[in-house]
Formats: C-alpha cells, sequence, structure tokens
C-alpha cells in the first residue's frame, strides 16, 4: 500500500459531525444482542412455515446462501465503522465517497423501508395480540396504536433504554430457539418418533428430496429470504453510540455468521428431520406445529409471545434507526433542517417524530382495511432493503480504494476478499431484483414503482438543493446546518 500523502490529507473535506451530543450509552452486551436481533426475526419464527412449504428442505440452503451475503455485507459495514463511526451509518459513508445526492437517495430509500416495515410491525402486533380470546373484541387499530406509544416513548427517553429494551427482545428470540434446539437434538439422538413418524434423516429423502419442487421454487424464494435478514445493518447506527466500538463492533459481527448458521440453517434441518417438511403450513410457526406434535400443553402461547416480541424488536429498531438516519441527512442538506433537533435526552426527536407520522397512517390502515395492510405496505419495504445493503458495498468499495491509493489510512477488520465478493455480492443484490420480476404480481408491482419513487427523489432534492444544476460528486463539501 502506497504510503499518504499529507496534501491530499489536508484537502479532505469537513463533513457534518453526525455524532455531536450523542451518549455513548450502548454497551458491549447491547451492541452483541443487536447484532443478533437484527439477522433473527418473525422472517425466521413465521415466515419459515410458507417457505417450507414452497421449497422444503433446500430452504436450509437457501438461508445459508443468504447468510454466507448478509455476513459480507455486514463485513462491509464493519470496515466502514472501523474507519469512522457513526450513528449517521451508510448515509454517512455515501456522502464521504459518493457525494450528498448519494447520501440522499440512500437516506430516503431507508426511511421508506422502515416506515414500511413499521406499518408491517404495528399490524403484526394486533394481530398476534387477537390470538388471545381474551383480546378478540378489542379493534385491530387499539393495539396498534398501544404498541406504537410504547416503543416511542422507550425511543425518547434515551439510548440506554432502547439498548437494554432491545437486548432484552433479543434475548427473548434466542432462549427460544436454543430450547428448541436442544429439545430436537436429542429427541433425534434418541430416535424418539414424532406424531408417529420416525426421526432423521430418512424423512428428507422419503419426501421428495432436497428439492421436492425443484431448482427454480428454491431460486424464487431467495427474495422472500434475503427479506427476512433486513435489519442487520443497524448495527451500524449504533455504532455511534457505543462506548468500545473498535473492540465491541468486530467481535459482534463476526459472531453474526456462526449465529445464522446454528438458527437459521440447523433449525431447517433438524425440522425437515422431526417431520417430514409437508407438515409445515404457512401462518403456523413450524416450531409451534413441531411442539404440538409432541403433545406440549400452551406451546402456541408461548410461541405467540416469542414473535409478539419479534415484531416489538423490529418496531423499537426501525424508529431507532430512522431517526438516527433522517438526522445524519439533515446536517448534510439532504433533509429538513428541523430533523436535526435533538431533545434533553440526546435523541433526535424529530427525525422520530416523523416516522411516527407515517406509522399512524399504518394505524389508520388497521382501521380501514385492516386485512390488507401486509399486502399494500410490505413489498415497497423491498426496494429500500436492497438499495441500503447496495449502498454499504459500494461504499466499502469506494474506501478501499482510496486505502490503495493512500488517500485514507487502513482502520484494519477488512472485508474478506474484496472486492471480489463485494462485486459478487452486488451481482447477488442484482439477481435478486431480477428473481422479483418473476415474483407476480407482488415483486412484479414493486419494481414497477420504481419510475415514481425514481421521480420523487428527483422532486425531493431539487425542493431541498434548488440552485443544485450538476451532480455533486464525492469530495464536496457537504453543506452543514444553518441551526
Amino acid at each position: 500500500m502506497s504510503k499518504p500523502d499529507p496534501a491530499l490529507e489536508d484537502s479532505t473535506p469537513i463533513l457534518p459531525e453526525d455524532d455531536d451530543g450523542y451518549h455513548k450509552g450502548l454497551g458491549a452486551r447491547q451492541i452483541q444482542m443487536i447484532a443478533v436481533g437484527g439477522a433473527i426475526g418473525t422472517g425466521l419464527f413465521m415466515g419459515a412455515g410458507s417457505r417450507l412449504q414452497v421449497a422444503g428442505p433446500s430452504l436450509a440452503l437457501v438461508y445459508l446462501v443468504c447468510g454466507v451475503f448478509s455476513f459480507l455485507i455486514m463485513r462491509a459495514l464493519g470496515e466502514l465503522v472501523m474507519h469512522r463511526p457513526t450513528c449517521g451509518s451508510f448515509v454517512s459513508y455515501a456522502r464521504e465517497f459518493m457525494g450528498e445526492k448519494a447520501a440522499f437517495v440512500a437516506g430516503w430509500l431507508s426511511f421508506m423501508n422502515w416506515a414500511m416495515t413499521g406499518i408491517v410491525d404495528i399490524t403484526a402486533v394486533a394481530m398476534y395480540m387477537h390470538f388471545w380470546g381474551t383480546f378478540a373484541a378489542v379493534p385491530q387499530w387499539v393495539f396498534a396504536l398501544m404498541a406504537l406509544c410504547i416503543v416511542t416513548t422507550l425511543n425518547m427517553v434515551g439510548v440506554r433504554w432502547f439498548g437494554e429494551i432491545e437486548f432484552w427482545f433479543s434475548l427473548i428470540k434466542i432462549v427460544a430457539l436454543c430450547l428448541f434446539l436442544i429439545i430436537g437434538s436429542v429427541i433425534l439422538g434418541v430416535r424418539m418418533p414424532v406424531d408417529g413418524h420416525a426421526t432423521g434423516l430418512h424423512l428428507i429423502a422419503d419426501n421428495g428430496g432436497i428439492f421436492p419442487h425443484g431448482l427454480i421454487a428454491s431460486l424464487l424464494l431467495v427474495q422472500g429470504v434475503v427479506f427476512a435478514y433486513s435489519g442487520i445493518e443497524l448495527i451500524g447506527t449504533a455504532a455511534g453510540e457505543c462506548a468500545d466500538v473498535r473492540t465491541v463492533v468486530p467481535r459482534s459481527i463476526n459472531s453474526v455468521i456462526w449465529r445464522i448458521g446454528l438458527f437459521y440453517v440447523l433449525s431447517v434441518v433438524l425440522l425437515v428431520c422431526l417431520l417430514p417438511w409437508t407438515a409445515y403450513h404457512g401462518g403456523t410457526s413450524p416450531f409451534v406445529t413441531f411442539f404440538q406434535a409432541l403433545g406440549v400443553p400452551g406451546v402456541d402461547t408461548i410461541m405467540n409471545i416469542v414473535v409478539l416480541t419479534a415484531a416489538l424488536s423490529s418496531l423499537n429498531s426501525g424508529l431507532y434507526s430512522t431517526g438516527r438516519v433522517l438526522r445524519a441527512m439533515a446536517l448534510g442538506g439532504a433533509a429538513p433542517q428541523s430533523l436535526a433537533h435533538m431533545n434533553a435526552s440526546s435523541v433526535p426527536a424529530n427525525g422520530i417524530l416523523l416516522t411516527v407520522a407515517v406509522y399512524l397512517v399504518g394505524v389508520g390502515l388497521n382501521y380501514i382495511v385492516p386485512s390488507q395492510v401486509f399486502e399494500i405496505v410490505l413489498n415497497m419495504a423491498a426496494i429500500g432493503i436492497i438499495s441500503t445493503w447496495s449502498f454499504i458495498v459500494v461504499s466499502q468499495m469506494k474506501l478501499r480504494q482510496a486505502v490503495r491509493s493512500g488517500r485514507i489510512r487502513s482502520a484494519g477488520f477488512e472485508m474478506p476478499g474484496a472486492p471480489f465478493t463485494a462485486w459478487l455480492t452486488l451481482g447477488f443484490l442484482a439477481s435478486v431484483l431480477v428473481l422479483m420480476l418473476f415474483d407476480y404480481p407482488n415483486g412484479t408491482c414493486t419494481l414497477a414503482t420504481m419510475p415514481a419513487v425514481a421521480i420523487i427523489l428527483m422532486l425531493g432534492w431539487k425542493y431541498l438543493n434548488p440552485n443544485s444544476s450538476t451532480p455533486d460528486s464525492a469530495g464536496e463539501q457537504p453543506r452543514l446546518p444553518t441551526t
């Protein structure tokens, strides 16, 4: 690597101080759990049932492949964090290496992702509450509003409260999965039959093999599995409020790959070895199906608490992330300056409240069309997820180019195999978009909205930057707030 040129270092643009005013209130155990919680959610607890129905045992392979690329994305983000920890995360990195327009696009698409995901989350909370007959008469929108009020309060009173509640949310999910893995492994080890079926690998061969519906069915499932990992980028935002980021973050990110392998891949392998994959169905958690087959009383109630926790965790994370991302954008002129405001608890209150305003639309949808909310908003989140991950990888590639040219010193924790793995990851994300084209009508219609989204972004940029007539480039000094 060439020696850094002092002249180049002196000309480095002054970037907005995205972390001014934040408290370093997140400890090692909280960061560890945030990393785990971002990778494990309702996509495993609930979504695995319908995916097993579609792809059978090959779901384990799909989870593995998508998990590897998710890990590479986290390693790309980790290298950026080691370069400059910031609550602005990928928005700040897009600004530094690609310019303010890139930060604008990255930030608002991420906001759209979390806004749509949050509406899904509050809807999920309401639906999970209706599982208990006691609450059957309570309108769905009431539970949606209650969940929103609770999580908003937790986010407004300080980062320590966010970190603590996220720690316990993630712990509940991990404990539930560990109990299943232990019980399932013991049953498989002693060859105990389940629901009249002899357990073992023969259940895979006896029911159509690894690809019972063919390779194409499994490939089409990739886009859905990718979205099950959405939220892994949250650790980059949380790093800006971590007391010992350079020690904690690399350890947390490196531990994610074996957790994905353990919780996703091994769970699916166990499920299809304990019962025929045809026993699992969409709408019912495969873990509930297994424990009910064992005759364990109350397991459906326990699992409902777990998935309720997962939905609240995602809602909690969405408010946390969007508040910080919107503030980072406001500091660079990519969002209204009012969104840079911090309250007395060192929390970006206006950014959080803007997200809450969007979530209130979700509460309204739960009142007007409670049975259609998922279909209305879920697929719109897809564009934001792919966009966010792409910006992370491209920013890492730009960082590595700057290191090689001597303009920036390497901070370590480099993405393994880069730049080959970076290009491979971008190719994988592009292939997910292609697969969405074949997911008619949901994926096809989602991609059809992209021109409209692009027009909205262009108009928004012109409104915030009325004098901008030429594309900005990486290296221009971003506009600082006027207040």
